[in-house]
């Protein structure tokens, strides 16, 4: 199998879109949407997410002032109005009033849970670093809030009810999930055991 080099860039394929809220210094609500987002710790449970800080960004500066966040994980069927609040700055408008998303006080930390996103994390910041282009910001999960349409007999997420929004970085495209393949770890448990 031949390999090529490639011109260094940011690898980010595929990652779940995520919509990150925070209230500003008035109390106003504002969200942007990142592609930039990975879970970073089992317990406590945390997710970290980057935002990048070489331009003026609304949402990054309300979630280090409050230290608080709500992370958002869209369906599919919100693509529109998710890439809207990605590419709108909230600075220029109201992103959130314009996409007729409501929004909610979190239950446990300072910041605005998007109503209409189907399953929300409420996170407090405990982390924050700056690398390269991008602040990381570590929070740690109080609360996850998940509408029961995503939810098995078990209270477990159904991802395929869920249907995230999956981005693609090398051809900047949004993407739907895929059908299951295999039951997680049983393919390589079998292995173990023949080898």
């Amino acid at each position: 199998m031949a390999k090529k080099e490639l011109k260094l860039h940011a690898v980010v394929s595929p990652t779940e879109t995520v919509v990150v809220s925070a209230y500003d210094e008035n109390g106003k609500a504002d969200a942007c949407t990142l592609a930039f987002y990975m879970v970073s710790s089992h317990v406590p449970p945390c997710v970290t997410i980057a935002i990048n800080a070489s331009r003026k960004r609304k949402t990054l500066k309300s979630i280090l002032e409050k230290k608080a966040f709500v992370l958002g994980i869209p369906s599919i069927s919100q693509v529109e109005a998710v890439d809207y609040l990605g590419v709108e700055s909230g600075y220029d408008a109201d992103k959130l009033k314009n996409m007729n998303f409501t929004t909610s006080k979190a239950r446990t930390v300072d910041a605005p849970v998007i109503n209409e996103i189907l399953l929300s994390l409420e996170c407090e910041v405990v982390h924050t670093v700056t690398v390269g282009s991008h602040t990381q910001i570590t929070g740690e999960v109080k609360n996850i809030l998940a509408d029961e349409s995503i939810l098995n007999e078990k209270d477990r997420i159904v991802l395929e009810n869920l249907n995230p929004i999956i981005y693609d970085e090398e051809q900047f495209r949004y993407l739907a999930i895929g059908e299951k393949i295999s039951d997680a770890f049983a393919p390589g448990a079998a292995l173990k055991k023949k080898l």
